[in-house]
């Protein structure tokens, strides 16, 4: 943080009527309050300013710079594997988007974002038109309703893909028994503050938190939760046996609970604890207890189970914590609020790409020995952008969504790949600026 200004005195040191000196001083005091505060509410900016302290010897480093999405037009032809993917398949991900429109959030898309969201209603139609096992129609009408664009982050066109999947765990409607871990609802003391309300120059930015102490403080974190700062308030929606998967089900942000008498209750995310989200594998690599090339979910797994007497601290460096309500339906719901579906729903960063639009992502799988696959294989095909998570943030950053089961958890569970990402983007809407501002967020994560 900078230090704030030196405040030159504003009175002389004078002696006399103390009542006249103690009103003197009472008004200095207030009036190098009002100074620093006015100071402190001008650092308020998107982008850290390093101010330099004469006698403090050089400046460190300069601060990373913040990601800037690029965009470059490019054609169908230049998308590796397009001929291959069944595309076809990604129709109903398509469609379903289109029952919400094209959400542009915070991404800098200017008036042509505008035109293409009202574009995307007559693409909506003809996509609803095309035969669902016909891959040559499919791509025919992607081909003529959308041109490709390769997405950058700066001058880099290289990014990272991770995955995730609906876990299911072992569940009760009461706490009995070895189900002793709550899922809890949203809090009503949660408050959500939208800072572009007080502030244009922070609009998307938002803080969560409570009033406490007739003072707006930060949301109880993740470990003052499981102490039992919301015992006893009647938030529990369902108790779990495992602290360890309702951990993860936290970072998935959705999942299945299958009761006593195997009925099945699917829960997705209602909200978070404001806190910033932190991978505790990078944790246990701080720790000297992985290295980064080890870090999977089995590995986190295995080693919190290893370590029972260590493993509340480790989960409770990640602060962030996520509240839960049951869903309808028959799959997760993503942040676009539509259902997801497994291997064509992607999860991305709205500050810079919007929800409802395809994207041809082109990476690898995963090698996953528990699967017998030993070798890493080209994964190329069209997704459309329904979600987001609270460890998504970049434009070429994604998490693709794999569906339910053990399959799924053991390739999500290791799947740390190179991503190169295509938007396709509304032929007939004026094309997006080349480079995009990458402001925060306008809604929260799903995860």
């Amino acid at each position: 943080m900078n230090a704030a200004p030196p405040v030159r005195p504003l009175l002389p040191n004078r002696t006399g009527n103390p009542w006249r000196t103690a009103a003197l001083a009472a008004g200095a005091i207030a009036l190098v309050a009002l100074a620093v505060a006015l100071w402190a509410l001008g650092q308020v900016r998107r982008e850290p300013v390093a101010i330099p302290v004469e006698g403090l010897g050089p400046p460190g480093p300069r601060p990373e710079l913040p990601p800037l999405r690029t965009l470059v037009a490019t054609t169908f032809t230049e998308l590796p594997g397009w001929r291959s993917d069944p595309v076809q398949e990604s129709l109903e991900a398509f469609v379903a988007s289109c029952a919400k429109g094209l959400q542009l959030g915070g991404g800098g898309f200017g008036a042509g974002g505008e035109v293409a969201a009202s574009r995307m209603a007559r693409l909506c139609e003809h996509a609803r038109s095309v035969p669902r096992d016909d891959a040559a129609a499919a791509r025919s009408f992607y081909e003529a309703s959308f041109q490709p664009f390769a997405v950058g982050n700066r001058d880099s066109r290289l990014g990272l893909l991770t995955g995730y999947y609906e876990p299911e765990l072992a569940g009760d409607r009461r706490r009995r028994g070895r189900f002793v871990h709550p899922l809890y609802l949203a809090p009503s003391d949660r408050m959500v503050i939208d800072l572009g309300e007080f502030k244009r120059d922070l609009a998307g930015r938002k803080l969560t938190g409570m009033i406490r102490g007739g003072r707006f403080r930060p949301y109880w974190d993740r470990a003052e939760i499981e102490a039992g700062a919301l015992r006893g308030r009647g938030l529990e929606m369902l108790w779990v046996d495992d602290p360890v998967a309702l951990f993860f089900l936290q970072i998935q942000g959705s999942g299945r609970v299958r009761l006593p008498d195997g009925k099945l209750v699917r829960v997705g995310y209602s909200g978070q604890n404001g806190h910033d989200y932190t991978a505790i594998g990078r944790v246990l690599v701080e720790r000297g207890a992985m290295t980064m090339e080890e870090v999977s979910l089995q590995s986190i797994r295995a080693w919190l189970a290893a370590h029972p007497a260590e493993a509340d601290a480790v989960m409770d460096a990640n602060r962030s914590y996520v509240f839960f309500r049951v869903l309808p339906g028959t799959a997760p719901v993503g942040a676009q609020g539509v259902e997801l579906s497994a291997g064509r729903s992607l999860a991305v960063d709205p500050a810079f790409l919007p929800y409802g639009l395809p994207l041809w992502l082109a990476t690898t799988t995963p090698v996953v020995p528990e699967l017998g696959r030993t070798a890493e294989a080209p994964l190329e095909r069209l997704v459309v952008a329904q979600d987001t998570g609270g460890a998504i943030k970049g434009p070429v950053r994604a998490d693709l969504f794999l569906g339910p089961g053990r399959e799924a958890e053991q390739i999500a569970g290791r799947m740390k790949q190179p991503l190169r990402l295509w938007l396709l983007w509304p032929k007939d809407a004026p094309p997006p600026p080349a480079e995009g501002p990458g402001p925060a967020p306008a809604s929260a994560a799903s995860r």
